[in-house]
């Protein structure tokens, strides 16, 4: 098994909104800059979110997403699956149908190592990430890093 781009940004993403969308809704925007991702990609990542009952856009000036459960009842399994990342160490997607449409000799292997690995996912929530004083930590200083590429960008020498 392999995670992609999309389920680790997905994650991200959804960390940052859970930090910074306790007082207000976040921006994409926002996240962009603090995560370095693409906001082309962010926005598509959270329609996916979206559709999965994860977040909801908030319109309007001071718009943008709030999260649609408490943080100790999204875990990370739940957002790698809703934007399509497979949680699985199998070559035949868990079919058994690897070696001449039978499974193979390593099968039950690959399928223990995926249940092991979504157990794991399943068993953190945003809210035990967050209660990390690293993670707090680390947040702490992208908003100071955003915070001066902005002032940077708006007044420059």
């Amino acid at each position: 098994m392999r995670l992609t781009t999309k389920g680790r940004y997905a994650v991200t993403a959804m960390l940052d909104l859970a930090f910074h969308s306790q007082i207000k809704p976040v921006t994409l925007t926002d996240i962009a800059a603090r995560q370095t991702i693409s906001l082309s990609y962010l926005e598509q990542l959270f329609a996916r979110l979206r559709r999965a009952g994860m977040v909801k856009g908030v319109r309007g000036p001071g718009g943008g997403y709030k999260l649609c459960r408490k943080t100790n009842e999204i875990n990370i399994a739940d957002i790698i699956a809703a934007v399509d990342e497979p949680l699985d160490s199998t070559k035949c997607g868990g079919e058994a149908n690897c070696q001449k449409e039978k499974a193979c000799l390593t099968h039950n292997l690959w399928m223990g190592l995926s249940d092991q690995i979504r157990n794991y996912l399943e068993g953190i929530s945003l809210a035990d990430l967050l209660e990390k004083n690293q993670v707090q930590e680390v947040a702490k200083r992208q908003d100071n890093d955003a915070q001066k590429t902005i002032e940077i960008y708006h007044h420059p020498n």
